[in-house]
Formats: C-alpha cells, structure tokens, sequence
C-alpha cells in the first residue's frame, strides 16, 4: 500500500475549528486589504489633478519659436490649463486638502456610532452593506471623469458618502478576528494580520498609477469594483464567532435521529423519557459535553431549551471610556494616526515634487513606506508579545520615529537610494505603533477583565478607540496641505511634534507597566478565549 502524500498528512493534521480559524483569518484580511485598496487612489490622483505644466509650456514656447514662416501666437497653453478644473488654480493644496478632511472627518464621526451600531446588528450583512456602498462611490469619483465632472461639490459629497460607508469595516472586522483568536500570542497575530492595510496601500497604489496618466477615472473605478465584489464574497462565507457554527452543528444532529429514546413508568406511576447516549455515535458540541460515555441512560427534566448562559447586553459608550487605558491609548492613536494618513495622503505628492518624479514612479516608490509598515506592526506585535508591555512598545518606536522623521526630510533631496532606505525605516516606526494600538491593544481592552467575559463590548471599544484616531487622520492632511504652501519644512515639524505627544499621552501607562510586579510575557497568561 503506497504511503499517504506528506502534504495530506499536514491538511488532516488540523482540526475542523483551525481550518475555520484560517478562513476567517484569511477573509477578514482579503475584506480589510480591499478598503484600504479603494482609499488610496486619491492619493496617487492628486499629482495628476494639479500638473506640473511647465514642461508642456516649454515644448509650446519651442515649437511657436522654432516655425518661422508663420505669425508669432499665444501659448495654446498656460501655466495650470493641463491641469483638472477646479484644481487647476493656486490654492490646489488647500482643495486637495478640503477633499481628505471631508473623508476623513466623515470617516472619524461616523466611526463613533457605527461601533455601536455593529454590536446590535448581524456584523455579516453589516459589513456587506458597507462594503457595497462604498464600492458605489468609489466609481462615483471615477466616473467624474468619463462624465467630465469638474464641480467641487460633487467630489466633496462622495468623498463625505464614502467616509461614513468605510466606517462600517474596522470594528466589524476586529469584532470577528477577536472572536476567533484568544489573547495568546494575540500581538504577533494580530501585527500579522494588520498588514492587510499596507498591502491594500501597496496594491491601491499600483492600480491607481498603472491608469493615472492615461485614464484616472479608472484609478478609482477598478478598486471600487474590487470592494465590491469583497463585499458580496463576505455576504457568502464570513462566520461572525465559533458559537455560530456550533449552533448549527447543533440544529443538523437533532436528537431524535441520534439518540434513541425509552420509556417506563418512574415513581408514583408517573412516566419518565431517557436519552440513552451511544459511545459510537459523534455528538454535538453540546451533548457531547453533557451526556455520559457508558451507555448509561440519563432522565430528562421538563424543560424544552435550555441556555447556557444569558446573553450579554451590548455596553454604553460611557462604559466602554470607564475601561483603564481605552482614554490613553484613544488619544495616542489620534496623533499616531494624524502622522500615518499624512504620509498616505500626501507622500506621492511630496516624492513628486521633492525628488522631481511623474505620477507613477512615485506612486510606486510611495509603497516603500507601506513595505516597511508591514515589517513594524509584525515587530511591534512580536515584542509586545514577549514583553507583555503594549505600551512601552509603542512609546519606544514613537520616540525613535520622530528622529527619524526629520532625517527623511533631509535626505529625500539626495537622491533615490536614500529616499529608499528612510521611506522603510519611517514606515516600520511610524506605523508599528499604529498598527499595535488598532488592533491587539484594542482587544484587549475590548475583552478587559472588567468586562467580566462580555464579548460584545469589542465592536465599541475598537470604534472608539479608531474613531478618535480618525480625528488625527482627518487634521493632520488637513493640516499638511496648509503648512505646505509654506514649505515642506512645516509639515514635518508638525509630524514630529505629533509624535512627541503621543509619547508624552502613554508616559503614565509606560510607568505603570515598568513598575508593575506581575509583567510577564501575554503568551504565558491564561486569558479566557472567547
């Protein structure tokens, strides 16, 4: 008899609820990384919104000078003609800039209540819901240009629609990653799983800029095409919590066919049903913990359900800020992130102009930042993880990015190989933080002990623990496209002045953890999954 294949042995080695575990890790990523992927193109746009048009002025004065035989005429084109109305007039930063706050700020209030709302309805079709709609305005920015839309206020308004849309995506997705996955080794799972923002980043990146000279309304269209279709692929398989597919299991082993019954009279005369359980037959999750191996024959009492435990009520946002550390780690995040979703938003543009590059070389070259964000959150989750000190890792990777902030901005102007190696250092620092904070930090506060077990308290500690980093996310590009009309120089004094007061909020935090006698590794606590 030939021996099995190795790689069958692996794939039976894993039970049934790690394969679910492993889809569920997957899907959540695959649905994340498409958001991400629909909100990056605007970024790879704006270099093409507002050109550069002094190379097209020149080639014009050339060929006006070069043709003798004919009258001297006016340039066919001015100094912002090439560019896209109404961006094309001198205030275009503070436009593009109008156009991020309007997201962001739609975002970061939306995110508020949707938390809230996430924990009262089935996450599921909420995040079905979200996904879809946002797939919708995402082409609605695309199409204004196959419409030739050049009304401010239309751009404006889908920006706005599409910021509340998105707010349906964090906490829902946290919610079921949570669920499945305990606090063990929680920070390298998660810091894994959190690169699902740079590689929709990274792949936003290139979609937009393989269409942003030729056709930007394509830039947009085809990632909201993609979310879209996440959408309809989370209607068909995400599973919300392990207790569903128990639940299920559960309904499709019904007892009557399973586990045959008898039946005598008992005392004083009175008839008695048995379940008489069979030590050969495959249980439920349920009975199997419930009834005897030995065949022996257990009386049932007059009672039709059964349920283990109440459900939980969902909890007030006032209770979700009395959880220690959400307050502290909130504030942090809005600083953490305003530094983060200003190099998201901006960064092309500024490669741009710094290094003198077209729109799809920096672009691409922007996803650098991203590649070593991906490498930060994993490390940022791994040394939490070994440490059992969230917040001393976080502070220590923001007092070290401030530095280094202010060295990208020297070296940038030297060429590209410096550029290179800042852009990754910058991302590993800046978004190492960012990423620990969103993800484990805010499900461990979700699953506090306080809580005493009450899992539904996730989907609102992560949406307020988000919604007030959306603040910074929302000011800080706000901010980036006023400072930068006075030089670049101001923008990144005010990055490295953010990172400073992330680190001063989380001192308090840092000293408790330093001081704390019972530190030890997460891994080796024994925290209740749930």
């Amino acid at each position: 008899m030939a021996t099995v294949p190795p790689g069958i042995r692996l794939l039976v080695s894993f039970d049934r609820d790690q394969w679910y575990r492993a889809l569920t890790f997957i899907l959540t990523f695959l649905l994340y990384t498409s958001f991400h992927l629909s909100r990056k193109p605007i970024s790879i746009v704006k270099s093409e919104l507002h050109k550069n048009c002094s190379s097209v002025n020149e080639l014009a004065t050339m060929a006006s000078s070069s043709s003798s035989q004919q009258p001297s005429l006016p340039s066919l084109h001015t100094g912002t003609d090439c560019s896209w109305k109404p961006f094309d007039k001198r205030n275009y930063k503070q436009l593009l800039g109008a156009m991020d706050y309007s997201f962001l700020c739609a975002y970061a209030v939306g995110m508020y209540l949707s938390g809230i709302i996430g924990e009262r309805v089935p996450i599921r079709l909420y995040l079905t819901v979200g996904m879809l709609t946002s797939g919708l305005f995402t082409c609605l920015f695309g199409l204004g240009y196959v419409y030739n839309i050049h009304n401010l206020g239309f751009y404006i308004f889908v920006q706005v629609a599409n910021g509340l849309v998105q707010t349906t995506g964090w906490p829902s997705v946290v919610t079921c990653i949570g669920n499945w996955f305990g606090k063990g080794r929680r920070g390298l799972i998660m810091g894994l799983w959190n690169s699902h923002t740079s590689v929709g980043n990274i792949l936003g990146s290139l979609i937009a800029g393989y269409w942003v000279s030729s056709n930007w309304g394509l830039s947009f269209i085809v990632p909201g095409l993609i979310i879209a279709v996440m959408g309809i692929v989370c209607f068909f398989f995400l599973i919300e919590h392990p207790n569903d597919l128990k639940s299920m299991y559960a309904h499709n082993s019904s007892p009557s066919k399973n586990v045959p019954t008898r039946s005598w009279n008992g005392v004083n005369g009175q008839t008695e049903v048995y379940l008489q359980y069979k030590d050969n037959k495959t249980q439920s999750y349920d009975t199997e913990l419930l009834l005897p191996r030995d065949g022996v024959c257990v009386p049932m009492q007059p009672v039709v359900v059964v349920k283990r435990e109440l459900e939980p009520s969902a909890i007030s946002f006032m209770g979700a800020l009395r959880i220690p550390g959400v307050i502290e780690f909130s504030l942090c995040l809005l600083f953490a992130k305003l530094v983060s979703y200003t190099f998201l938003f901006w960064l092309p543009l500024y490669i741009t102009k710094a290094a003198h590059l077209d729109a799809k070389k920096a672009g691409d070259l922007s996803t650098l930042f991203d590649v070593g964000g991906i490498v930060g959150g994993i490390l940022a989750g791994v040394i939490s993880d070994k440490l059992g000190k969230r917040a001393t890792t976080c502070a220590v990777m923001l007092l070290l990015a401030a530095p280094t902030l202010y060295g990208f901005s020297m070296i940038s102007e030297l060429g590209l190989g410096p550029t290179v190696g800042m852009l990754l250092v910058c991302g590993c620092l800046v978004n190492g933080p960012y990423s620990l904070i969103t993800t484990a930090v805010s499900a461990d506060l979700g699953t506090h002990k306080s809580l005493k077990g009450n899992a539904r308290a996730l989907s609102t500690v992560t949406a307020i623990i988000d919604g007030t980093g959306s603040v910074g996310a929302a000011l800080g590009p706000l901010l980036a496209g006023l400072l930068s009309a006075g030089g670049w120089d101001r923008v990144f004094y005010m990055l490295m002045t953010a990172d400073f007061l992330a680190l001063l909020i989380l001192l308090r935090l840092v000293a408790k953890e330093l001081t704390s006698t019972k530190s030890r590794p997460i891994s080796t606590v024994e925290l209740k999954e749930h």
